[in-house]
């Protein structure tokens, strides 16, 4: 019997679905996400299965969503808020980072605070600057959140059901081009350990270490460099923060050169921490140094074929790599 497939929206309506039938103190929040289903249609059907207690629908206020959210999470519920664009996580930050990543460790761990905020980023849907930004490596930096970034619909699942279960508050990170892509996935019942990478394709030239859509794109890169004779191995860490460090670090010594992909500008990136991991503890293992790959330093823009330029693409991966085996 062949495996089934759904897409990488799919995956996330299923986590939500069983975690809600499994736990009455999940609920969803956030503003569309009832009648109409959400901005990218991954709450669709939910509402009529819980109804308006459980899938509620907000006035556009993302500090309002979060606040609430994080009221009820101290409460002893188990809030999923989405916020529509991962730009606007900005207006909730203060809610955030403030509060939410600091309540447990202020109160000495008697408070928890077990919520997840999910949201679209990333560019290639011409939805120009407002609209289309990675702010992930943000939330990287404060102490006491979790940022998850999964590339298939096998790990948007797993991973999500372990991040509605944690008793910390997770961000986790959707791009808005992987909502539509298909994998396999389990109709069993399954969940991914928060912390631990992959490797989603084996090889012993170089290490391409990414997340997200650049997993895609990386496997891609791959694939056509394979064909030169270059061996490429992909470490996707589906989870930024905490990070699976030995999983890269394994790998790196064995293929001794890496190149870091990832989407928001290069600058001050998480890719660049991944970097500097790899130069302090695996440096003696190192041919050549480790290079970046990351956007262009300016907001998304509007322009279909410049929007395509900020990021990185399958074709920037290959030279980067071609380069880094020179």
């Amino acid at each position: 019997m062949p495996e089934r497939e759904i897409t990488y929206a799919e995956a996330i309506r299923e986590a939500l679905r069983e975690e809600m039938r499994k736990d009455p103190s999940v609920f969803l929040i956030g503003e569309d996400i009832g009648m109409y289903g959400g901005a990218f249609g991954v709450t669709q059907g939910l509402l009529e299965e819980f109804g308006e207690e459980r899938v509620i629908d907000t006035p556009i206020s993302e500090a309002a969503i979060a606040g609430a959210a994080i009221g009820a999470a101290l409460l002893g519920m188990r809030p999923v808020a989405e916020i529509m664009f991962f730009d606007f996580m900005t207006l909730c930050a203060d809610q955030i980072v403030n509060q939410a990543a600091k309540i447990r460790f202020m109160f000495g761990g008697k408070a928890k605070v077990a919520i997840v905020v999910r949201s679209p980023a990333g560019s290639g849907t011409g939805a120009a600057g407002h609209h289309s930004g990675s702010l992930e490596s943000w939330f990287t930096h404060v102490p006491g959140l979790k940022v998850v970034a999964p590339a298939t619909p096998y790990d948007a699942k797993g991973l999500l059901k372990s991040a509605i279960r944690d008793d910390n508050p997770v961000i986790f990170v959707e791009h808005k081009l992987l909502y539509r892509v298909k994998g396999p996935v389990p109709e069993e019942e399954y969940v991914i350990p928060l912390g631990v990478g992959e490797v989603k394709r084996r090889g012993k030239d170089l290490t391409i270490v990414t997340y997200s859509l650049m997993v895609r794109r990386s496997l891609e890169a791959a694939e056509i460099l394979s064909r030169e004779g270059i061996d490429v191995e992909v470490v996707d860490v589906r989870t930024l923060r905490p990070l699976d460090e030995e999983v890269v670090l394994e790998s790196v010594r064995k293929t001794h050169r890496a190149l870091v992909v990832y989407e928001p500008p290069r600058f001050g990136a998480f890719g660049a921490e991944i970097a500097a991991l790899i130069a302090e503890k695996a440096f003696d293992d190192l041919d050549a140094p480790v290079m970046r790959l990351g956007g262009l330093e300016m907001p998304p823009p509007y322009n279909p074929h410049l929007e395509r330029r900020i990021v990185p693409q399958v074709e920037d991966i290959v030279a980067a790599c071609r380069e880094l085996m020179s």
